[in-house]
């Protein structure tokens, strides 16, 4: 009887302590910025945002179908047929996707005539140094003939 007053009183001492440390769950409040967004937070349907705007849903392109789009809005703009603005919608892409995409592919697809002439650019400035190193040796060969010549006659030598 002398253990059951012992383990009794250490067992309700446990207890009440045990509850202090764990800490309740409280449920988080939702923020007004999501109420103002127009967020149906109880409705209990994901994805309800984007079933209302088909163009806040997320996409993959890979490579190709992002140079076919671009290629088809550069098309239409240089019909006339619409503007650049019109053509990225009926694309269903956003602006600046479209900024994006275009600066992001631009040096994959240079055309040869660019890189040669990036080349020829690149051969012209290498003979153009050349000639300047060699302007530069006339220049101080020059300019030492002119001083030894003013030193003589100036006694200088």
């Amino acid at each position: 009887m002398g253990e059951e007053n012992k383990t009794g009183p250490v067992t309700e001492a446990i207890q009440p302590d045990a509850e202090a440390k764990t800490p309740k769950r409280v449920p988080r409040k939702s923020s007004p910025q999501r109420k103002a967004a127009g967020e149906n937070i109880g409705s209990g349907s994901v994805g309800s945002a984007e079933a209302k705007n088909p163009a806040a849903k997320s996409r993959k392109f890979n490579q190709q179908d992002r140079i076919e789009k671009l290629s088809g809005i550069e098309a239409q703009v240089a019909k006339g047929t619409s503007t650049l603005r019109d053509a990225i919608k009926s694309a269903g892409i956003s602006e600046q996707t479209y900024y994006q995409w275009k600066r992001s592919t631009k040096p994959a697809e240079l055309p040869t005539e660019a890189a040669a002439s990036g080349d020829a650019d690149l051969t012209d400035f290498i003979e153009l140094e050349t000639e300047n190193k060699r302007l530069r040796k006339l220049l101080a060969e020059k300019l030492r003939s002119e001083n030894s010549d003013l030193r003589r006659r100036l006694g200088l030598d």
